[in-house]
């Protein structure tokens, strides 16, 4: 099994105990608004994983739904809304076929996921691409935004591309698909060491754990891509 797919289906809670010290400044969410704004807006949340956007959105929007492959992450988010007596509503389904009918939505986020498809289809990856960028843009209403988040590497002081697949996928984004780039840092604070590689290690690997130990990195650096588009 992938790694990233063992994770998504089987450990969930770890992951999301990671992402919570995520983005310790609070950088996504000007990042996010400096495409559109979110107040009164319908927003669909593709590989919405354990819940990162739709908890940091809810109270801007007038609607949000998640959607997400893997179950074991939905079952998490459901948690972590219950965890906040809050609701949102969530589905388990594949972004290359959204169960939706055309312009239902204002605005249409994906993060961390579209990146998979490099690893996960081959050479075929470009055309896995070209598919869910074509269900986003049918599902979102005319002159609404499409945004997509993606890494610009964790462990590293500068923003770039983790590697040269990725860096023909952003490439493409902006290319051939007209999308803008802001790139933000969104270091993760933990509060000891220790916690900073165990709760790292299992999704990261060995490399950054140790780069973490070596730096003494209690404050773990980390670059995000922000891409946003308008569908006219």
């Amino acid at each position: 099994m992938d790694h990233y797919i063992d994770i998504y289906q089987n450990q969930a809670d770890k992951y999301h105990r990671m992402i919570a010290v995520e983005d310790v400044d609070g950088n996504l969410l000007p990042a996010l608004e400096n495409v559109t704004t979110f107040k009164g807006k319908r927003v669909l949340d593709l590989g919405t994983g354990t819940g990162r956007l739709p908890l940091l959105l809810h109270d801007r929007v007038a609607q949000i739904f998640g959607m997400d492959l893997h179950w074991g992450m939905l079952q998490e988010q459901q948690q972590q809304w219950g965890a906040r007596n809050l609701e949102c509503g969530l589905i388990q389904g594949d972004i290359r076929e959204l169960p939706f009918d055309d312009g239902e939505f204002d605005i249409i986020t994906v993060g961390w996921a579209i990146g998979h498809f490099q690893g996960w289809f081959g050479n075929d990856w470009l055309n896995q691409v070209d598919t869910a960028l074509a269900e986003m843009s049918r599902v979102v209403k005319t002159n609404g935004v499409l945004i997509i988040m993606e890494t610009l590497t964790t462990g590293s002081t500068i923003p770039a591309a983790p590697h040269e697949g990725l860096a023909q996928y952003y490439a493409y984004l902006e290319n051939d698909w007209g999308f803008e780039r802001q790139e933000i840092p969104t270091d993760y604070q933990f509060s000891t060491l220790e916690k900073a590689v165990e709760w790292t290690e299992f999704f990261f690997g060995a490399e950054l754990a140790e780069k973490i130990r070596v730096n003494n990195w209690i404050r773990l650096p980390e670059w995000t891509g922000v891409w946003g588009k308008m569908c006219e």
